[in-house]
């Protein structure tokens, strides 16, 4: 879709909410309100625009962002169908770090939800505006007003309706727009303007006024004319509006149902009233400073997401931030310094593609076959180290380990999840050189299960999954010495050493430590290195428990050598031996890896979460207000409690609680859980 438009009439309004409030039918009902497309695809059918990729048709929801432009009198809207379940919520976030509003979609059966505030925090830590769309008023047990109170209740005074349906569930046939002051029934989803019904004058009356004062309170002229009673225009308050929606001061509230078309009209209307984004903030030398969104400017973009189209390969999606691209420009990749040439640019409409002439500030758009470019980059003119300044966004904390079913697919195991990796920022692949697992952590359940799902169809890859094996360690409690020898002879010169170790107990996370005591040349000093060697590498292969030894000083203290049998080998061996035997001697104990997890949970949910916490061997640290009606707690917990936590916390916290998770310290295993562990 070419764009006919200048940069200050491009709109991102990304769709956010909970799962199942409609948004990639809202986003269907807006391309056909606007003359985009003829038809609206259905979820059920699996032809939405949105919903392409074959998982999103199995599990009928959306797994990823896909970009929809809408062209309305001069302005360009670029819809963001973001996904509505929590395992996908750095989806949500990618879309908002290109937005210039949130349109939160709630239903108006469910009303507020638990992903409906996750969303609405995401967007406030972004600096994004939002408005608000209640879906679905054509359905039993919908209520309007009912939705209207909670998100109050959850939001603010501030979140203010410019709109009431006219009808209720199944006689929903209109709506009444409370800034103009007029009604407006559908017929086949096209406007009808009639008078204000009846039973709704005096309610309209006193809405109105609420939202006029609403409005005006924000602008000293327009309170001096209201007060003094002056008559105000719809123009004039529409104007203000917008300037108080993109402060955040108001947060506009419409209505209808994208099934029947009631109020789309008016929804499109107020997205394109809403003002652009005027700056971007980016990095130079470190320093953070703004530059304007202006066509005119030097060329500057960052890549936002990144996927794989079957027949067109790797696409980026680029967020122009300045300037305008045109094909075959090339820019330089600030993070890897590596020029890259812009070979094509083409508009997106879900999978669709089509070529356009270049790209204007504010605007979004994908480039193909970008060799080494990552989500997140930002391309520059050659000699501009900008960077553009990026949110973190959500870390994974689900994993599980995976293997390939058929034996000999590791290479295109590890091929494929790359792949993916590459594409989705919220999905983290390592191999675990202990425990030799493939490790990969998403977040949450259907995110894994959707992860495996696309290794078999695009890599031909089918998985096993396993839990994830602890990094255990062990080490002494009592000081042991013995004895290692080494002795061959095979013809020739032979292999002989013998090594006196003391082996004794350190402190946690004091490490391995080697100490030289050995006196009167009993072993030559160019072989001291090699009792090191092999002592290190026997205490890192496990000792008596299994597991890599730690926290130990190791004092080689005497031994023998022959003058022409000893070498380096033998007594690396010698030392490994000796070392392996005092450690049987010195009383082992096994050793867990305890995090430190931050976890930010609403205050209802306190006490059980301090509870679980607890029983999962947990000591909290720290426990604190945050944030309006949040806690924030910091406790000390193994590392073996913790590999369902993700959904656990979720489970307790109605889907509202997070946390993040490091490695602290290793301490030792009670006894109880240590003969759980340890083989006989």
């Amino acid at each position: 879709m070419p764009t006919a438009v200048s940069a200050a009439r491009i709109r991102n309004i990304a769709l956010v909410g909970h799962d199942g409030v409609g948004k990639t039918t809202l986003t269907e009902a807006l391309l056909v309100a606007t003359g985009t497309t003829t038809r609206a695809g259905r979820v059920e059918d699996g032809t939405t625009t949105s919903d392409f990729e074959p998982e999103e048709h199995a599990h009928g929801v959306s797994l990823a962002t896909a970009v929809a432009p809408v062209v309305v009198a001069g302005t360009k809207v670029n819809l963001l169908d973001t996904p509505g379940l929590a395992d996908f919520v750095v989806e949500v976030e990618l879309a908002l770090s290109v937005a210039d509003a949130a349109l939160v979609v709630v239903s108006a059966v469910d009303g507020v939800q638990a992903h409906t505030k996750t969303v609405w925090r995401l967007a406030e830590e972004a600096g994004v505006p939002r408005l608000v769309f209640v879906n679905k008023l054509d359905r039993e047990h919908a209520d309007f007003a009912r939705t209207v109170s909670q998100l109050r209740e959850a939001f603010g005074p501030h979140v203010a309706p410019l709109e009431l349906p006219i009808g209720a569930e199944a006689t929903l046939r209109g709506v009444v727009d409370l800034v103009a002051d007029t009604a407006a029934v559908y017929d086949d989803g096209r406007a009808r303007t009639v008078e204000i019904p009846p039973d709704l004058v005096e309610q309209e009356h006193h809405d109105h006024e609420q939202l006029v004062e609403e409005i005006v309170v924000g602008d000293e002229e327009l309170l001096a004319r209201y007060l003094e009673g002056a008559p105000l225009t719809p123009d004039q308050l529409e104007a203000t509006l917008a300037g108080e929606v993109a402060t955040g001061a108001v947060v506009p509230v419409a209505c209808g149902s994208a099934t029947t078309g009631v109020g789309l009209d008016l929804l499109v209307n107020l997205l394109c009233e809403l003002p652009g984004r005027r700056h971007a903030t980016v990095e130079v030398g470190g320093e953070r400073i703004e530059v304007p969104v202006d066509a005119a400017a030097e060329p500057l973009a960052r890549v936002w997401k990144t996927f794989v189209d079957p027949f067109a390969g790797k696409l980026s999606l680029l967020h122009v931030v300045s300037g305008t691209l045109r094909p075959d420009a090339a820019l330089v990749n600030t993070r890897t310094h590596g020029e890259e040439r812009l070979h094509v640019l083409e508009a997106l409409r879900g999978k669709e593609t089509t070529p356009v002439p270049e790209a204007l500030a504010g605007d979004l758009v994908a480039v193909p076959k970008l060799s080494s470019t990552q989500p997140g980059d930002t391309l520059a003119p050659k000699g501009t180290p900008v960077v553009v300044a990026v949110r973190p966004t959500s870390r994974p904390q689900l994993s599980v380990a995976v293997r390939p079913k058929t034996p000999g697919d590791e290479d295109r195991l590890s091929t494929g999840l790359h792949r993916l990796a590459e594409e989705d920022p919220s999905l983290q692949v390592r191999r675990d050189d202990e425990t030799h697992q493939t490790i990969v952590t998403g977040m949450g359940e259907t995110h894994l299960q959707v992860v495996t799902e696309r290794l078999q169809r695009r890599f031909g890859v089918e998985v096993v999954r396993e839990d994830v094996v602890i990094s255990y360690r062990e080490t002494i409690t009592v000081a042991a010495e013995a004895e290692g020898r080494h002795k061959k002879q095979s013809g020739g010169h032979g292999q002989f050493a013998v090594v006196h170790l003391r082996v004794e107990p350190l402190g946690r996370g004091e490490g391995i430590v080697f100490v030289d005591e050995v006196v009167g040349g009993v072993i030559p000093r160019p072989f001291i290195p090699a009792v090191d060697k092999g002592v290190r590498q026997q205490l890192g292969a496990g000792g008596p428990l299994g597991h890599p030894v730690v926290d130990v000083r190791v004092v080689c203290d005497g031994g023998k050598f022959h003058p022409v049998d000893s070498n380096e080998l033998s007594f690396e061996l010698a030392g490994a031996a000796a070392v392996t035997a005092a450690l049987a001697q010195g009383r082992p104990v096994l050793l867990e890896p305890i995090s430190r997890l931050e976890v930010i949970v609403p205050g209802a949910a306190l006490g059980a979460v301090l509870g679980d916490l607890n029983a999962r061997r947990g000591r909290v640290t720290d426990s604190q207000p945050a944030d309006g009606d949040w806690q924030r707690v910091e406790a000390l917990v193994p590392d073996s409690e913790l590999t369902r936590y993700l959904v656990d916390l979720r489970v307790l916290t109605g889907g509202l609680g997070r946390f993040t998770a490091e490695f602290a310290h290793y301490v030792d295993v009670p006894s109880a859980v240590a003969e759980r562990l340890i083989p006989r």
